[in-house]
């Protein structure tokens, strides 16, 4: 469920950046799920094959490059969904800290469940 949720959210920072930042156009609802939906793919299995291979730049700019990393990614995202667009580098650059900003607020807020339920699996053993 807080997966769903948090797909939710990013998609309605979508939509409030749509408003709101010059060059960041979502076009529908449907589409800011998607594009949430394809970022989340992306940020899972595209951004830690490149984290790897860029590894040594990572190291070298005490992790700044990760942050072009998440550009990238949701540069591919608007790549991949119709309807998602983000045009110019300010866009991309805002459009990526703020997804980042949000998306780390809500996994400090709204707890994962892992922990409780690692607690009742012990205590019925």
């Amino acid at each position: 469920m807080k997966g769903i949720l948090h797909f939710l959210v990013i998609a309605g920072t979508m939509l409030v950046l749509s408003q709101h930042l010059d060059g960041f156009h979502v076009s529908s609802f449907g589409v800011a799920v998607l594009a949430a939906v394809v970022l989340a793919f992306v940020n899972a299995v595209v951004k830690p094959v490149l984290a790897l291979l860029t590894f040594p730049l990572t190291i070298l700019t005490l992790g700044g490059f990760l942050f072009v990393l998440n550009v990238a990614m949701l540069w591919l995202t608007q790549k991949l969904v119709p309807g998602f667009d983000v045009h110019g580098l300010k866009a991309l650059v805002l459009g990526s800290l703020l997804l980042s900003v949000v998306s780390t607020v809500w996994n400090a807020i709204i707890p994962d469940g892992r922990a409780s339920r690692q607690s009742h699996d012990h205590d019925s053993h």
